[in-house]
């Protein structure tokens, strides 16, 4: 059983927190509420975020001490969105949010993870016809293995989880964001992630 608050009580948030808390773990959820985000911090070993990914940055950053000797788990993309609401662009466009964590948290291990798919897939990987992958990217070793853990809780296998290697890897992932309103115009909001295919 590991600790684990997840920032962020949205639609994202609220899957990861009840499929975490079904394996066994020790969840909280903490809102935007600054005081409620640092209480639950602090009595963490593991912090989520799955808060909005253009606000994330200021607000982590705004933990920097709770955050200290965590382990981050970044599982949001920072975009500009068109009028309909779905990305149309990339807020750090030849960077990414993780990096910019990173950055900003030096003493938090950020691993990035589970941002390549509609959310219903992050604890449901099964659900889909073919195959899914799951990527991490971050400085740390043992924070991106303790983070594969997690995610063989949530249902995904060894072979479906691939290293990219550091964090500087996540600008890849992000980026793929951007297929995503195409998809959805296309065929509509049905669950889908981005595959290598071998």
């Amino acid at each position: 059983m590991t600790t684990i608050s997840v920032l962020g009580n949205g639609r994202v948030g609220g899957t990861l927190a009840t499929a975490l808390t079904r394996a066994g773990h020790e969840v909280s959820v903490a809102g935007r509420a600054a005081g409620a985000a640092a209480a639950a911090v602090r009595a963490a070993r593991i912090v989520i975020n799955a808060t909005p990914g253009a606000g994330s940055l200021e607000r982590l950053a705004a933990l920097r001490e709770e955050l200290r000797d965590r382990i981050l788990v970044d599982v949001s993309n920072a975009t500009v969105d068109g009028p309909d609401g779905l990305p149309a662009g990339l807020i750090y466009p030849g960077s990414s949010l993780a990096e910019q964590l990173q950055v900003a948290l030096p003493e938090t291990r950020v691993v990035k993870t589970l941002n390549t798919m509609l959310f219903p897939v992050m604890t449901a990987p099964a659900m889909l016809t073919r195959a899914p992958d799951v990527f991490l990217s971050g400085e740390d070793r043992q924070a991106k293995e303790v983070v594969r853990g997690l995610l063989g809780d949530l249902g995904w296998r060894e072979e479906w989880i691939t290293d990219l290697g550091g964090i500087q890897t996540a600008r890849a992932t992000e980026a793929a964001i951007l297929f995503v309103p195409h998809v959805i115009r296309s065929s509509g909001f049905a669950p889908f992630a981005i595959s290598i295919a071998r």
